[in-house]
C-alpha cells in the first residue's frame, strides 16, 4: 500500500472510531455539554481560586469547586421546591372545592367592556354551578390521569439526576485537567484547521461567557425587578414567582408568560390597576433588557449582529435543547469567524463599488 493509501486509510479509521465513539455516549452528550459550558463560564474564577489555593495537586480544589458549583445549582431548585410542596395541600383543597361548590365569578368580569355580559353568562352557566357527582369539571386532575402524569415527571426526573450527576463528574475531570486538556485542544484545533484553529476555539469561549452574561445575569435581574414587583402589586408568592421568572427570563420570549400570568391573577383577585401596573413594568423592564443590555452583553462579546445572536440562540434551543441556549450562538460566531477568515476584507470605497456597479 502506497504512503497516500495509509493516510487516506488512516483517515477513515479515525472517522469511523469518531462515530462510534459519538453513537455510544450519544445519551451522555447533554451532560458532556453542560460539564464544558459551565467549565468554560467558571474558568475565570476557578484561576483565581487556584492562584489562593496553598496546597499541592489539583484534586482537592477540583473537587470543592465541583461541590460548590453543585451547592449553587442545587440550592434554588430545594427552595422551589419546598415553596411547592407547602402550597399543593392549598392548590388540591381549591380543586376539591371548585369541583363541589364550584367557582364564584370575580366581581370585575361582568363590567369588562364588549364581552364582559357574555363572559358573565358563560362562567354563570358553566363554572359557577356544582358538578354531578361522578363527574370531573377538570379531567386533567382525575386521580388515575394524575398517577399516570407522576410515573412520567418520576422518570423523567431520575433521568434529570443521572445527567446531573454525570455533569458534576464530567466537571470534576475538566476543572483537574483543564489546563492539559485546552493545550491538547488547541494543539488539535492548530493540526486539523490550521493557524485560524486557536482563534476559532478562543471565539467559542468567549461567545459561550457572553451568552452566559447576557442570558443568566440579565435574566436574574429581571426576576428580582419584578420579584418587587410582584410584592408591591400583592401577588401571592412574590418570592417564588420572581425566581421563576428569573429562569423563564433567561430562554427568548419566555418572560412574558411569567409576568402576564402574574398579571392575569391579579385580576382576577380584582386588582386590575396592579394587574397593569405588572404587565406595563414587564414590557419596560423586557424592552431594556432586550434592546440594550443583552445586545451588548452578548453581541460585544461574540462580535456578532444581535440578529445572528438571536437566530443562534432560537435556533439552538430548537436544535439543542436549553444547551442550545449557548451552543447555539458560538456556533454562529465560529461560521462568522471562518467565512471572514476565508472571504476578502470588505472594500466600500467610491471606486470600487462604481466597478462592481458596472
Amino acid at each position: 500500500m502506497t504512503q497516500q493509501g495509509q493516510k487516506l486509510t488512516r483517515i477513515a479509521l479515525a472517522a469511523a472510531l469518531f462515530v462510534l465513539a459519538l453513537w455510544t455516549v450519544w445519551a451522555f452528550l447533554p451532560a458532556l455539554g453542560w460539564a464544558v459550558v459551565i467549565a468554560i463560564a467558571s474558568w475565570p474564577a476557578y484561576r483565581r481560586y487556584l492562584a489562593h489555593w496553598r496546597g499541592d495537586g489539583r484534586t482537592a480544589p477540583a473537587l470543592l469547586a465541583t461541590a460548590a458549583i453543585a451547592i449553587l445549582v442545587l440550592i434554588p431548585f430545594l427552595l422551589l421546591a419546598i415553596e411547592a410542596m407547602r402550597d399543593a395541600r392549598a392548590v388540591a383543597d381549591w380543586f376539591i372545592i371548585a369541583q363541589r361548590d364550584g367557582m364564584p365569578m370575580p366581581d370585575w368580569l361582568a363590567a369588562l367592556p364588549l364581552v364582559g355580559p357574555r363572559l358573565a353568562h358563560w362562567w354563570q352557566q358553566t363554572l359557577a354551578q356544582p358538578v354531578v357527582p361522578g363527574v370531573h369539571r377538570f379531567p386533567a386532575f382525575d386521580s388515575s390521569v394524575i398517577l399516570l402524569h407522576t410515573r412520567k415527571i418520576g422518570g423523567a426526573l431520575i433521568h434529570r439526576v443521572i445527567t446531573f450527576l454525570f455533569t458534576l463528574l464530567t466537571l470534576f475531570f475538566i476543572f483537574r485537567d483543564g489546563e492539559w486538556l485546552a493545550k491538547q485542544t488547541l494543539q488539535a484545533a492548530e493540526r486539523v484547521i490550521g493557524p485560524s484553529g486557536e482563534r476559532l476555539g478562543m471565539q467559542m469561549v468567549r461567545s459561550i461567557r457572553g451568552t452566559l452574561d447576557g442570558l443568566v445575569l440579565v435574566g436574574l435581574g429581571e426576576g428580582a425587578i419584578l420579584g418587587v414587583g410582584y410584592a408591591i402589586a400583592g401577588a401571592p408568592h412574590a418570592a417564588l414567582l420572581g425566581a421563576l421568572t428569573a429562569v423563564a427570563a433567561m430562554i427568548p420570549f419566555g418572560a412574558p408568560l411569567l409576568f402576564l400570568s402574574v398579571a392575569a391573577l391579579l385580576a382576577a383577585q380584582g386588582s386590575v390597576a396592579a394587574a397593569i401596573a405588572i404587565t406595563v413594568l414587564g414590557f419596560v423592564v423586557l424592552f431594556i433588557a432586550d434592546h440594550f443590555l443583552r445586545p451588548i452583553m452578548i453581541g460585544g462579546a461574540t462580535k456578532l449582529p444581535f440578529l445572528w445572536v438571536l437566530l443562534g440562540i432560537l435556533g439552538g434551543v430548537e436544535t439543542f435543547g436549553l444547551l442550545g441556549l449557548f451552543l447555539g450562538p458560538a456556533i454562529m460566531a465560529a461560521l462568522v469567524l471562518l467565512w471572514q477568515e476565508v472571504m476578502p476584507p470588505r472594500d466600500d470605497t467610491p471606486s470600487q463599488v462604481g466597478n462592481y456597479r458596472s
